[in-house]
Order: structure tokens, then sequence, then C-alpha cells
């Protein structure tokens, strides 16, 4: 499933044209890597890495790796997101994820106690030498699949 999904995903278009990779996903599904090289078609008006491109690199990335980590048994959807950029980007650009055992435990003691959970993971994308460039917080939002309490909505 894991060679599939990097192949899909390496060729979807958004990624693709946007210079975009995903170029790790651990086995258990707790870490990825995604990287955006310096193009001459990733540069805004000013010469700078594109701002719709640095986000792309963290979109769907937190709301598959839960997907993948909470099973079956849940429904998990992007909910929100708030980027602030630090500085320009002007090199290849690197973002890491994370997704610990405390954050799983955390995600599903929240639905032993509601149907619907927001999870926030916030996401640093750095350039070559390690300096931050965005710091992206992504929500995203978890719901038990069979409601345990009624419709809360």
């Amino acid at each position: 499933m894991k060679r599939i999904l990097l192949y899909l995903w390496n060729f979807w278009p958004p990624y693709w044209g946007a210079g975009i990779k995903i170029d790790t996903i651990s086995k258990d599904y707790k870490y990825a890597r995604t990287k955006m090289k310096w193009r001459p078609w990733t540069r805004n008006i000013v010469g700078t890495q594109f701002g719709g491109s640095i986000y792309a690199m963290v979109d769907p990335i937190y709301m598959v790796m839960l997907l993948m980590l909470l099973g079956r048994d849940y429904i998990v959807w992007d909910k929100a997101a708030n980027i602030r950029f630090r500085k320009p980007g002007r090199s290849t650009l690197i973002a890491e994820f994370t997704v610990t055992d405390e954050d799983v435990h955390h995600i599903k003691e929240q639905l032993d106690k509601m149907d619907k959970y927001d999870w926030q993971k916030t996401v640093q994308v750095k350039d070559k030498s390690g300096e931050v460039i965005a710091e992206i917080c992504k929500i995203v939002h978890v719901r038990n699949k069979r409601p345990k309490f009624g419709n809360d909505e």
C-alpha cells in the first residue's frame, strides 16, 4: 500500500506540477517528509517560492497519516489551516511530519468522550539550510464512523 500511495501521490498533478515530492513515509505511517525543488515555475512574481505551493506541500499529509493510523472506524477530513510565512523561500524546501503514539491515543481518548474532535498539529517548512520559511497549523477533523452519543451537530 505504501509504495502505491507514494507512486500515485508523486504523480498527482498539484504535486507533480509544483515540483513537490513525498520522499519518505515510514512503514508505520508516523513520519513523512515532503520536498519542493526550486524551479522557475514554482516562483511567484517577486522570485521566491510561491506560497500556494508551500501550502500544498503539507495539505493532505496529516489527514492521510491519521486515516492510516486510526483505521476504518473513523472519518478523517482536513478542516482548516493557518499559514505564517517567516521568510522568503529561495531554495529546495522540506517539511517533516510526525504523529506520535501519544497523538493517536489522545485522539481516540477524545472520541471516547464525544463523537467528533478537531486535532491540531503545526508543521514547519524549512529551506535547505534548516531555516524556517513557514509554519502551518493544520486542523484535522476526526469523528467516530458510528456515533456513540447521538447527533451532536
